[in-house]
């Protein structure tokens, strides 16, 4: 896409997976997954948004997503994906979330696009049912029929019951860089049916991380 032709954005939110690694996710920390692939399911909350004229407040989007070996170290293979774009938005937003989504509109999903170079599987407009306490102790995503994750925040004999398990400066923040800290979490619930990818396990990982992010820069 000619780059004249790409609004100004800023998205501002909370992005968080469950994934097939062991606690904590040795992707975050750019390292080789526990089992030398990893899937999961990924999930992009709006908080405020703008691409252009057009607000995406409150809009989500999901994805469905494998590969194997280092994304990080570029010698990872077979990524595949699939993507679920919020059905509550109106043209306008629907395609203006897919140009950011995309990476045809710069800034960190370009960066993060081109890096995983993923094989689309299938792309859809779906309800996305998503839930984040604001103490950040549980947070879920669902698509009915499709995929459905939740997860609670980590905890354990020593921790602290009024504070979150957090890692500061991850070395493969799937947000991109400068973003605030991880929340890690275990997974209850992570199942999908939806294009080739079948699955009902949970114990796994999971983080939370905010993000901000703007382009086409």
């Amino acid at each position: 896409m000619d780059s004249s032709a790409v609004s100004k954005w800023r998205l501002e939110g909370v992005w968080f997976d469950v994934c097939k690694c062991s606690i904590p996710c040795p992707c975050s920390f750019a390292q080789s997954p526990t089992y030398g692939d990893c899937d999961g399911v990924l999930l992009w909350h709006i908080r405020r948004g703008q691409y252009g004229d057009t607000r995406l407040d409150g809009l989500n989007v999901a994805m469905l997503g494998s590969f194997t070996g280092n994304v990080w170290s570029g010698e990872h293979t077979d990524a595949y994906a699939v993507v679920f774009f919020d059905e509550r938005a109106d043209e306008e937003q629907r395609a203006a979330l897919q140009t950011v989504f995309g990476g045809q509109a710069g800034g960190w999903p370009a960066r993060f696009s081109s890096m995983l170079n993923a094989e689309m599987r299938g792309m859809e407009f779906a309800p996305i049912e998503v839930s984040i306490a604001d103490d950040l102790a549980t947070w879920g995503v669902r698509v009915p029929g499709r995929a459905e994750a939740r997860a609670e925040a980590l905890t354990g004999p020593t921790s602290s019951p009024d504070a979150r398990v957090q890692v500061h400066n991850l070395p493969g923040a799937e947000v991109g860089p400068g973003q605030p800290p991880a929340t890690w979490g275990k997974a209850v619930v992570d199942r999908a049916d939806a294009y080739g990818y079948q699955r009902d396990r949970s114990g796994n990982s999971s983080k939370l991380i905010p993000f901000d992010w703007s382009g086409p820069d």
